[in-house]
């Protein structure tokens, strides 16, 4: 038997710069109802501003240049129901501002670089996502986003980017194996079209209840989607879920149908889902939709007690 846990719910996304993190946490926010969620970054815990992060040779990526003890008392926090002053920063500017008040409603999704970097920090987590899309899309994500938001030219988002590959080894790469699901984003093989049509790979470990896929697979057409038993990284079994961005709008609704009836209390949401933004991507994506409906799916059990066997 399960039953509503007593505590706000953290669903951690980790990921590297521009990997997607804030599309995903808006896209659940919107699914679990944004009056219902508390959506804070973890960058927002860095230790320097742009300018002194330079002089000391630090990249954000660096625990260093964070106040990580800070975020782990946080985060414990939110998750006893107690609210925080969070710290802010500007990623436009690169400038420290004033600390804002933040009290956890029932969710908690808490997105950035670092956050689970100690194993305090993962302790609090009930659902940990790593975003880990192929590496040519999230550097046309980043060239987009920091060259149309935060004032950088592509040759200094490149430039940037050389420098930070070591600490991207180093610090964000390696929490991918604390992750309960791996997300991956990619091309479909000789595409180069809208991100509307990306490919996603899922990565799910027996480390929580995943939905079960089975009635999908009836005999009748697969196309689209596709699901084995496999090994990771670290040669442990895994399933793994891969969605084509080709699905068609039928075999797409009957997953997402799938997944709605199992969090019924957010179906007038529908709409929300699987929304790309800006330039060629504009529309809605399957992958992405089923994506974010899979991340809000484990929210709502987390909270209703389910537990992974």
């Amino acid at each position: 038997m399960s039953e509503r846990v007593d505590h706000p719910i953290i669903l951690g996304i980790v990921g590297d710069s521009a990997s997607g993190k804030t599309t995903l946490s808006s896209g659940v926010a919107a699914i679990l109802g944004e009056e219902h969620c508390t959506v804070f970054c973890t960058d927002d815990y860095h230790r320097y501003d742009r300018k002194a992060r330079a002089a000391a040779g630090l990249s954000p990526l660096d625990p260093r240049a964070n106040y990580i003890d800070v975020l782990e008392q946080h985060l414990r926090l939110l998750r006893s129901g107690e609210p925080i002053l969070k710290p802010v920063y500007d990623h436009t500017h690169g400038t420290l501002d004033q600390a804002e008040y933040v009290k956890p409603k029932d969710f908690v999704i808490a997105e950035g670089l670092l956050g689970y970097t100690t194993r305090s920090m993962r302790d609090c987590y009930d659902v940990k996502i790593y975003l880990d899309p192929d590496e040519d899309l999230r550097l046309k994500w980043k060239i987009h986003r920091d060259t149309t938001r935060r004032g950088y030219t592509r040759h200094e988002v490149l430039e940037e980017l050389k420098r930070r590959k070591p600490d991207s080894a180093n610090f964000i790469h390696p929490q991918r194996t604390f992750a309960d699901i791996v997300i991956r984003f990619r091309r479909a093989r000789g595409a180069n079209g809208s991100d509307a049509q990306l490919d996603v790979r899922h990565i799910l470990r027996p480390t929580l209840p995943h939905p079960d896929f089975t009635p999908l697979f009836d005999g009748s057409s697969n196309a689209g989607m596709h699901m084995e038993l496999a090994r990771d990284r670290d040669g442990k079994p895994v399933d793994v879920l891969e969605i084509s961005g080709n699905i068609s709008d039928d075999r797409a609704e009957r997953i997402e149908d799938l997944l709605w009836n199992l969090i019924p209390e957010a179906g007038h949401l529908r709409d929300q889902v699987g929304r790309i933004e800006g330039g060629n991507g504009a529309g809605k994506s399957h992958p992405l939709a089923l994506t974010q409906l899979l991340v809000s799916y484990h929210a709502v059990k987390a909270a209703m007690g389910v537990r992974a066997y």
